[in-house]
């Protein structure tokens, strides 16, 4: 139940993950195109400020967001945690892969965390990527199985 707001009494338009927010099915693209794309998710729900798309694309040029098992989990710099005006995640899933450096994507998240709330997105995240089972149906999946993983419902 990570992924529901805190508080009952929140709108719905203060989750963390939207449907609108998950696109299945991708065909793989160049990198920057596909944090742009993810990034620009988190512009259109109202989770960031669009100046922190440019902030995903430094943090890449640092260090790779590539986790291992498929999974990259762009996010923006420390410098641009003031364009983060909500918590949320944006899934783009890649069943052929995606390249990303020298590995292949098959899931982004893309994700804005308020404060420390990042540390504990990507936790949960990590958790759930561990079953190699769980990554598959992520992959394969259609939107609805994506939102019940990552929202919590299974």
């Amino acid at each position: 139940m990570f992924f529901k707001s805190k508080k009952k009494e929140e709108k719905k338009s203060n989750e963390l993950l939207k449907k609108e927010n998950i696109k299945v099915g991708c065909k793989e693209d160049t990198q920057e195109n596909v944090i742009r794309a993810v990034g620009q998710m988190l512009v259109d729900s109202g989770y960031v400020d669009a100046p922190y798309v440019e902030a995903m694309l430094e943090r890449e040029k640092s260090f790779s967001t590539f986790m291992g098992n498929g999974l990259a989990l762009p996010h923006g710099i420390e410098a641009a945690k003031k364009e983060i005006k909500a918590s949320g995640i944006a899934v783009m899933t890649f069943p052929e892969g995606t390249a990303w450096g020298d590995q292949k994507a098959q899931i982004v998240i893309g994700i804005a965390g308020v404060g420390e709330e990042h540390l504990q997105i990507l936790s949960v995240i990590a958790d759930k990527m561990l079953a190699p089972e769980v990554a598959e149906q992520l992959i394969q999946g259609d939107v609805d199985t994506v939102y019940n993983i990552l929202g919590g419902n299974e």
